[in-house]
């Protein structure tokens, strides 16, 4: 009798434990036709690919969690959210380094921005990220080149001088804005549209995904062209979620994430030209060359500097300035 209550209850065991497939899920604050969403479900793809055995991905879309820094918390607290793209300004409260890596006019142009990215130049802040907020930085999406967006034209600083414009929360935005001549002010992503509407700000900035998912042109129809930022967008996976999983599958989900980050930065930086010309095509935006993107770097450049000494991405700094 003892024997076949053993065989019996091994069955059920092993059925039980069968039928706890794994489930991962996702977080982002757009539809399936934004970049983000594309690396994300790539992601899910090769996860599935390499890992070989069942496992369930939910993508909880269009901010139905939350933004990106609800994201972020929940992965730090191990609930909710596993994986996601974050900005890194959401960061900084774990690592002051986070930010740095997605601050103006620390890029060149696309192609800097790349050698930087192969250079793996950014592994000392996914390392203290990692640390501190027990977040990993499994691989690096984004790839948008940053306009500001405004209600009025803005050829050049003239007109740019005071220019009431939302920024991101970490602190360099707000610094290099301010040393530009602008009025920078934090304000919450999803309550940019209103507060333009309103009066509150006159200009945003972001990349063309951005403008065109959120309507931004709505309400800030000339796009000046100044080109500050290239977007590193890292695709986040939750550490206390990744050191509970088996071993076969922590391996397939970090060779996934490099390469579903590749695979939306490609995505992103051949996308950008293709929405504004849409977009302005349309009639729904006007592109505004802006002459004085050199003096704005110049003027941003000694902000840049000292913040990067004062945050400890001193060396980060040079060995980014240095890749030709």
């Amino acid at each position: 009798m003892k024997k076949y209550l053993g065989i019996a209850l091994g069955i059920f065991f092993s059925l039980n434990l069968n039928a706890q497939t794994i489930t991962l899920h996702g977080a982002v604050q757009f539809a399936d036709d934004h970049a983000f969403n594309k690396a994300l479900l790539k992601f899910e793809e090769l996860v599935k690919k390499y890992y070989g055995k069942p496992i369930n991905f939910v993508l909880h879309r269009n901010s139905e969690l939350g933004l990106e820094k609800d994201y972020f918390a929940y992965m730090n607290q191990g609930k909710a959210v596993d994986y996601g793209i974050v900005s890194p300004a959401h960061m900084s409260t774990f690592a002051k380094a986070a930010p740095f890596i997605d601050a103006p006019f620390i890029f060149r142009d696309i192609a800097h921005w790349n050698k930087v990215l192969d250079a793996d130049l950014l592994k000392p802040v996914a390392d203290e990220v990692a640390a501190k907020a027990e977040v990993m930085l499994i691989g690096y999406a984004g790839g948008g080149t940053r306009n500001i967006f405004v209600n009025k034209p803005v050829r050049n600083l003239a007109e740019m001088k005071g220019l009431k414009v939302r920024v991101q929360g970490a602190p360099i935005w707000s610094r290099s804005f301010a040393a530009i001549g602008m009025a920078p002010t934090v304000i919450a992503y999803n309550e940019i549209y209103n507060a333009i509407q309103n009066g509150v700000i006159s200009a945003g900035e972001n990349e063309a995904a951005g403008v065109e998912a959120m309507k931004f042109y709505e309400v800030g129809q000339y796009l000046s062209i100044t080109e500050h930022a290239i977007t590193i967008r890292p695709i986040c996976f939750s550490g206390k979620t990744f050191k509970n999983l088996p071993a076969d599958l922590q391996a397939a989900i970090l060779k996934a994430g490099k390469e579903a980050g590749a695979y939306g930065r490609q995505i992103e930086s051949s996308e950008d030209a293709q929405k504004l010309d849409a977009l302005e095509k349309a009639g729904k935006l006007k592109r505004v060359p802006f002459t004085d993107r050199a003096q704005m770097k110049r003027l941003a450049d000694p902000v840049m500097i000292e913040y990067a000494k004062e945050i400890g991405a001193d060396q980060i700094f040079a060995k980014i300035n240095a890749i030709k």
